[in-house]
């Protein structure tokens, strides 16, 4: 049996697009919680100095930076305004696995 076989008999997605929904869908959570909470200050934090000359490293957050951007949330303020919502996340996170299903 070929692995497209498999995945359409079980109906389950890549691994990469299972990845990306829950990263979105923890990325809700978080973002409804306080500032003050240590998930939130987690999210903002960035580290001091430079790294090392050579190709940068791709991170979870840089990850999660473009993805927004592709998104079109200009922010993180503009994507915990949309999270509040729980309903109205659960929607945008769903179109948008959907839509970067149709780039690749």
């Amino acid at each position: 049996m070929h692995t497209a076989t498999v995945k359409e008999t079980s109906g389950v997605a890549k691994i990469s697009e299972e990845i990306r929904r829950r990263r979105w869908n923890w990325i809700g959570h978080v973002l409804r919680k306080e500032r003050n909470n240590d998930c939130m200050v987690a999210m903002g934090w960035q580290p001091e100095g430079k790294r090392k000359i050579g190709r940068p490293k791709t991170t979870w957050r840089r990850t999660a930076e473009q993805e927004r951007k592709s998104a079109g949330w200009t922010s993180w303020a503009n994507a915990r305004r949309t999270a509040e919502d729980r309903t109205a996340w659960r929607l945008s996170v769903a179109a948008l696995c959907a839509s970067w299903r149709g780039e690749h």
